[in-house]
């Protein structure tokens, strides 16, 4: 008997590759994906790498499995849209050794820019896809993907959503299947060399397999009917099984764990048992669009809720035609920013200054869009900053393409950023672009890339040095910035813009959250000399708060003052000049640097005119 652990569906998939005989596991980072790989990585027995991007990753992924090791690739949704070159003819070509490509999905977006439906991917493909629907499936799915693998020589996706990736569940865990395979790669050019006489052939190949899964889907254990109430009938698969299993426990169900290809003759068979069938499932009307193309007659479901995650109250507006009501937020809501002595912050604010058109990529560094410092105009995809920026210089006057900058972070740079540099290099264009280095992957939590020389194993190797490589490429003009000089900052972006043709900045600092030892003694505002300007609240610092005075005392402006005499009394002459104000008018109030969150970054200092703020 195995022993029983409390695990996220991330940590399930994780051990699920161990338990499997998984050798190579490899990924880009990207939420709500990233935790399978950090999970991976503390097993001798599995070779387990970050790669530059998700095409990379399945690549290596699939040379591993040619010489017949099992593989097991992950990415969030949106990443396989990068790796999707390499997966649809890796279903033409096969696999020797198992290999399962994990997509985690995103609905509601809690860190994408979209929420697409990747199920779509695995009936273009013409590859079975599985779905769990609970942590214990999420970990046993991954052997079981494994094991159809190896028997129809097809790769499988496995996918999940962020509600399996990030909570928590009890799981059963057992040992290792030890496989003693020889990995040897047999030359075979017709299976592995896709050239347009073989690939006719693989094509053959994949319709005929298609048929031999949907006759296995047919008789699978993935897929179960629970008959109960013969008025009420769900099919439904993944998460949305719990949510449907929760509003309605008496209702008969199809649970659909393998849900592409469609077992036919099970939901014919389920159909006619029950009066009303309704489809639960989350994102577009995948299950619903290929049942009702079957005959079927199903309850229609609301265009409204084809738009973010499903939870018990939007199931409940469909299986009771209740009016869905979206709760209203509590309170007042915080927007994100980005953190105290982020190395960005002084870059975006710079460009806010400027009054420069930036386009945008995909990082922490995003959140430049929101208010104050509102520095981000275009964000599409990983590395689009750079075309855009192109795009954009080809058409737009002279005197504006001067104010247009592009900027990427580093792990960005390295996923996507590249080639469109080379694309500005060759077809001459004129773009400033700003590579954002804090020397990590910092929006997923932190993860090394080849620009750390560091490994996910946590070896050293080569670091990519930045300066060199755009030099290499053919930038004529590479300057290198400590974003935490705003001067210097400013000066080089507008060198950078007089160029004529690419022109590079790099501003290089650790990401405050892994450098620690940077953080300073924290800054203080002298409310009595300070002027109200507002100007370091422009920075758009968690750290400088500026509220009225009735709020004041509750976020601790008693912090910013030291229990001595002689401050005691600078707070009650303080106090007693804001009473004679309004006290409801934040501008009226000085701002408060908070010293529990200031690290000492300096730039408040940088941008206040009237030198008020000092050290504490």
């Amino acid at each position: 008997m195995g022993r029983m652990e409390l695990l996220s569906g991330n940590e399930a998939i994780a051990i699920g590759a161990y338990e499997s005989g998984v050798v190579v596991a490899t990924a880009y980072p990207g939420t709500p994906s990233t935790e399978i790989l950090e999970n991976i990585k503390i097993y001798e027995e599995i070779y387990c790498q970050w790669s530059p991007n998700e095409k990379v990753a399945l690549e290596v992924a699939m040379g591993a499995s040619f010489a017949g090791a099992r593989t097991l690739v992950a990415m969030k949704h949106v990443g396989v849209n990068v790796a999707a070159d390499p997966f649809m003819t890796l279903s033409y070509t096969g696999i020797k050794g198992g290999l399962v490509l994990v997509s985690a999905d995103d609905p509601a977006m809690h860190s994408s820019q979209n929420e697409q439906d990747n199920r779509h991917y695995a009936k273009m493909a013409k590859i079975p896809m599985l779905e769990p629907s609970d942590n214990q499936e999420a970990k046993d799915l991954v052997s079981k993907a494994l094991e159809i693998s190896e028997r129809f020589d097809t790769p499988v996706l496995l996918r999940i959503t962020t509600r399996i990736a990030h909570s928590e569940g009890r799981v059963k865990l057992y040992k290792r299947i030890e496989n003693n395979r020889d990995y040897k790669f047999d030359k075979n050019p017709q299976k592995f060399v896709m050239i347009p006489a073989y690939a006719r052939k693989r094509h053959a190949f994949v319709e005929d397999r298609l048929k031999k899964i949907k006759k296995y889907a047919e008789n699978s254990e993935l897929n179960k009917i629970e008959l109960f109430s013969k008025d009420i009938g769900i099919i439904t698969s993944g998460i949305s099984y719990q949510y449907s299993k929760e509003v309605m426990p008496d209702a008969s169900f199809l649970k659909l764990g393998m849900s592409y290809p469609l077992c036919r003759r099970k939901i014919y068979d389920f159909a006619k048992t029950v009066k009303k069938i309704f489809v639960i499932e989350e994102g577009d009307r995948f299950l619903e669009n290929h049942i009702r193309a079957m005959g079927i007659e199903l309850e229609a479901k609301l265009d409204e809720l084809l738009l973010g995650e499903l939870n018990i109250e939007k199931v409940e507006s469909i299986l009771y035609k209740k009016k869905y009501v979206k709760p209203k937020e509590i309170g007042r809501v915080s927007p994100p920013k980005m953190c105290t002595g982020c190395p960005h912050r002084g870059v975006f604010y710079i460009l806010n200054r400027l009054k420069f058109t930036v386009t945008g990529d995909i990082g922490c560094y995003t959140l430049a869009v929101l208010p104050p410092l509102n520095s981000i105009d275009t964000c599409v995809c990983m590395g689009a900053s750079i075309g855009n920026a192109i795009g954009l210089s080809k058409v737009i006057p002279e005197e504006d393409n001067k104010k247009v900058v592009a900027v990427i972070g580093d792990s960005t740079f390295i996923h996507s950023g590249i080639t469109p540099l080379i694309d500005a290099v060759y077809n001459n264009s004129n773009i400033t672009v700003i590579i954002l280095d804090n020397e990590t992957t910092a929006m997923t939590g932190g993860q090394d890339h080849p620009g750390t020389g560091i490994t996910l194993k946590g070896n050293k190797t080569k670091a990519l040095d930045f300066k060199k490589l755009c030099k290499a490429i053919g930038v004529s003009s590479v300057k290198t910035v400590d974003p935490y000089n705003l001067d210097e900052v400013k000066a080089a972006i507008l060198r950078a813009k007089e160029v004529n043709g690419v022109s590079v900045v790099i501003s290089k600092r650790k990401c405050i959250l892994i450098d620690k030892e940077s953080i300073k003694r924290p800054l203080k505002i002298d409310e009595e000399k300070c002027k109200i300007c507002d100007m370091c609240i422009k920075l758009g610092c968690p750290a400088i708060i500026k509220v009225s005075e009735d709020e004041m005392g509750s976020i601790g402006k008693e912090k910013s003052i030291k229990k001595d005499k002689e401050k005691e009394k600078k707070k009650e002459k303080n106090k007693s000049k804001s009473e004679n104000k309004s006290k409801n008018k934040s501008k009226d109030v000085p701002p408060v640097i908070d010293e529990n969150l200031c690290t000492g970054c300096g730039l408040c200092e940088q941008v206040c005119k009237f030198d008020v703020i000092i050290p504490t």
